[in-house]
């Protein structure tokens, strides 16, 4: 039988976007599984990205209970297409994408991220990197052969597979070798930091590289059970979690990373844990970029600080980021960056470290950001919060209305982009203005983003990938960025279409 890469997207709720393919574990049955995966090989053949005679596919997953089941039926549908697939077992994301980026093969990994462990995903790279959005209708509009006889009524495989796959181990240990090999050995000496380990597929790949620099490392917090760590929106019981273990021990930092160990957290001293875009901003500052990459979601501390010679704003997702990057390097640019308000860090360039050279790597990557607050703090004798501190008081938080149609989201983004830039405005202040004054800049890169006159920020965007409208809001304390955001996910509900 034939199936559309469209179709199978739309029968079983399985849909690709910009961090991959993503549903309820359910519905990634080991028919769609497989269509997926030879979907995306069958478009890197028809762009000359890959020839089946000997060639390889490294395959990778996170600590989800549904990971093995999808990693098996990626490396049944590449084996089917002649290509020999590397389990490379349980590794982070960034570690299986180095990988195929030195080798120059595919490289896939099953992770659902941060989501909660009843739904899972599959994140295609490239042996140029990352899937861009330039990629994506080439994948989609794929048509893949499937044989009956493979699959029962259930999409389930009709008998196991007789394969014996080597479990190739060096791609974690590559990972970590990347960042021993790059930094001096004592360079974390007498630095107290704890590892909060939970169930990010990295957490022991972590712990050998702080300790492989010289810091004192205390694991906690260590979980079999997934935990859905995400490094955007802190659950509560992770916040609590720091303050706690600060208060028993001594640490100059915690550390953590989200499900597959792509995005990372970071605490100061006390146990406050620092959003993704300000931990973004001081490890660019260390690496000593001249040019940085992020979506227009991002505190403005990074233009405010002047600390930078470009700032790009883009579209929220890694593949704008990285396509801007490129840009960035085309212009001239020596030293390019990109981070999101997730926290994950992209590197677009090599760099020196005393003396060392840390090799670019342009897909999101936990382990860098972490690394550059505590080699920054080391360096200059300061205190995590010192560094944070020398920032503009910028503050950001985020919410969203959950099980909110997409259809809604967008009638109430209507009423505010009228094509009349004078009436919007007007639009926007009779709404908010009550909240936030007037209006000094509109800007549409990603949703409606608007800043007023007294510096606040609302952005308003629908989600990609979920029936969600997902609210970002900026002031100048964090107290104010949390409220402001509550009084505007209130408003939103009013604003709904009566119908």
């Amino acid at each position: 039988m034939q199936k559309n890469i469209r179709e199978l997207m739309a029968d079983s709720g399985v849909v690709f976007g910009t961090s991959g393919a993503r549903g309820l574990a359910t519905a990634m049955t080991d028919l769609v599984c497989y269509a997926y995966t030879k979907g995306f090989l069958q478009y890197l053949e028809s762009v000359g990205e890959l020839k089946r005679v000997g060639e390889t596919v490294a395959v990778a997953g996170d600590f989800r209970p549904s990971t093995d089941r999808v990693m098996e039926a990626i490396c049944r549908a590449a084996e089917d297409m002649g290509y020999r697939p590397l389990n490379c077992s349980k590794v982070p994301s960034p570690a299986v994408a180095l990988l195929g980026l030195e080798r120059k093969i595919p490289a896939i990994m099953v992770t659902g991220s941060h989501i909660p462990d009843d739904r899972n995903g599959i994140k295609f790279n490239k042996a140029t990197g990352e899937v861009l959005k330039e990629d994506e209708s080439g994948i989609t509009g794929q048509i893949v052969e499937l044989n009956d006889a493979l699959f029962d009524s259930a999409g389930s495989f009709a008998k196991p597979s007789l394969s014996r796959r080597v479990i190739v181990g060096d791609a974690g240990d590559h990972y970590i070798a990347r960042f021993l090999n790059a930094i001096e050995r004592d360079s974390l000496k007498g630095m107290r930091v704890g590892v909060y380990q939970h169930s990010a597929v990295g957490r022991d790949v972590l712990v050998k590289i702080l300790a492989g620099l010289g810091a004192d490392v205390t694991p906690l917090g260590r979980s079999e059970k997934f935990i859905p760590v995400d490094t955007e929106a802190i659950r509560s019981e992770d916040v609590q979690l720091a303050r706690e273990w600060v208060a028993k021990g001594k640490f100059d930092a915690l550390v953590s990373t989200d499900g597959d160990s792509d995005r990372p957290l970071i605490s100061d001293e006390y146990g406050e844990w620092l959003r993704g875009d300000v931990a973004g901003i001081l490890c660019a500052r260390f690496l000593g970029a001249d040019s940085i990459s992020l979506p227009v979601s991002c505190n403005s501390a990074v233009e405010k600080c002047g600390w930078f010679a470009t700032v790009r704003r883009t579209r929220i997702g890694s593949p704008y980021v990285i396509a801007s990057m490129n840009e960035a390097c085309r212009a001239g640019a020596k030293i390019v960056v990109g981070y999101e308000a997730n926290g994950g860090f992209l590197l677009n360039s090599n760099i020196m470290l005393g003396g060392k050279t840390l090799h670019a790597l342009p897909t999101r990557d936990a382990v860098i950001v972490i690394l550059g607050i505590l080699l920054a703090a080391k360096q200059r004798g300061r205190k995590v919060s010192q560094l944070v501190a020398e920032l503009p008081a910028r503050f950001t938080a985020s919410d969203r209305l959950e099980n909110f149609p997409t259809e809604n989201s967008r009638a109430i983004l209507a009423r505010f982009s009228s094509g009349n830039e004078t009436a919007d405005l007007t639009a926007l202040e009779k709404v908010f203005g009550s909240l936030c004054g007037k209006v000094s800049a509109i800007n549409r890169t990603d949703g409606l983003r608007a800043t007023f006159a007294n510096e606040e920020v609302i952005h308003l965007r629908p989600s990609g990938n979920a029936p969600e409208l997902r609210c970002y809001t900026e002031a100048a304390t964090p107290d104010r960025a949390v409220a402001l955001n509550a009084l505007i996910l209130d408003l939103l509900k009013q604003l709904v279409p009566k119908h």
